[in-house]
């Protein structure tokens, strides 16, 4: 992808967080191209799903500033931020369907919440986001009955459902087999080339973060701190740090210890 002459459409500074007193990462800083898909990497249990939470708006930050845009989430007031959290689409890597719905239901829901649009008109647009996500002939059907890949499809349509210009994705290839990540990948570069939605995708998975991710960040949860960034690919090529090079290159880091990856 061609670099951006756009202004960031995300930009973090000094960031830290944690939970209560337990500190987990800090002084983050990185920006997101508007238009680009954006990896968030680094072992287990170094805060990568967390430091989305941030993003969001589901975990304040104990340090640090997270813009949209030009605009500084956490100092807004709740009202604005939930007006920015609009602009979001957010996946969780288990689809976090409500599983007394059908999937038409659970795409429609975040319209009936917050379009004021009538019924009929929610209806049409929950069908025309399964349809972009390959599931237009699911909409009857429950979350139970579908496949993990499915349900990850129907996840993304609900979260397209109020037209988004950032899309959040935890883990989306997790658990998933070769064929429905690949499937799962080229949905996510057509999303982006045809509607220019800019990704942000926590994962460990290397095929999707070395083919479809322009750029990114690493986490290291042994310094509690970014070590690494720039495209996934490139780092797992140039970089000089054994803890990057053993999560790119699926080795064991300099102390012998084995190298976790999810």
């Amino acid at each position: 992808m061609a670099e951006s002459t756009k202004p960031p459409k995300l930009r973090v500074e000094g960031l830290s967080f944690g939970y209560g007193a337990t500190p987990i990462q800090h002084d983050i800083s990185f920006e997101v191209a508007s238009g680009a898909i954006f990896a968030i990497m680094g072992g287990s249990g170094c805060g990568k799903s967390t430091l989305m939470k941030a993003m969001i708006g589901l975990l304040r930050p104990s340090a640090g500033t997270f813009h949209f845009e030009t605009e500084d989430y956490w100092a807004a007031t709740p009202e604005r931020r939930a007006d920015i959290g609009r602009r979001f689409g957010v996946v969780f890597q288990n689809g976090a369907l409500w599983s007394s719905m059908n999937t038409e239901d659970n795409v429609a829901l975040p319209l009936r919440l917050f379009s004021g649009l009538p019924d009929t008109a929610i209806l049409a647009l929950a069908r025309l986001k399964l349809s972009l996500v390959g599931l237009g002939a699911a909409g009857a059907t429950m979350p139970g009955d579908l496949s993990g890949g499915m349900r990850r499809r129907v996840g993304i349509a609900r979260a397209l459902a109020l037209e988004p210009e950032i899309l959040f994705l935890d883990e989306p290839s997790a658990g998933l087999d070769p064929v429905s990540a690949k499937r799962l990948d080229d949905l996510i570069l057509e999303l982006r080339a045809g509607f220019g939605v800019t990704v942000v995708m926590v994962s460990h998975e290397l095929p999707s973060l070395l083919n479809i991710c322009d750029d990114g960040i690493f986490l290291d949860a042994e310094t509690g701190t970014a070590i690494a960034r720039g495209a996934p690919r490139k780092m797992g090529e140039t970089s000089q740090n054994p803890n990057v090079l053993a999560f790119m290159n699926r080795e064991q880091p300099a102390d012998g210890a084995p190298h976790e990856t999810r």
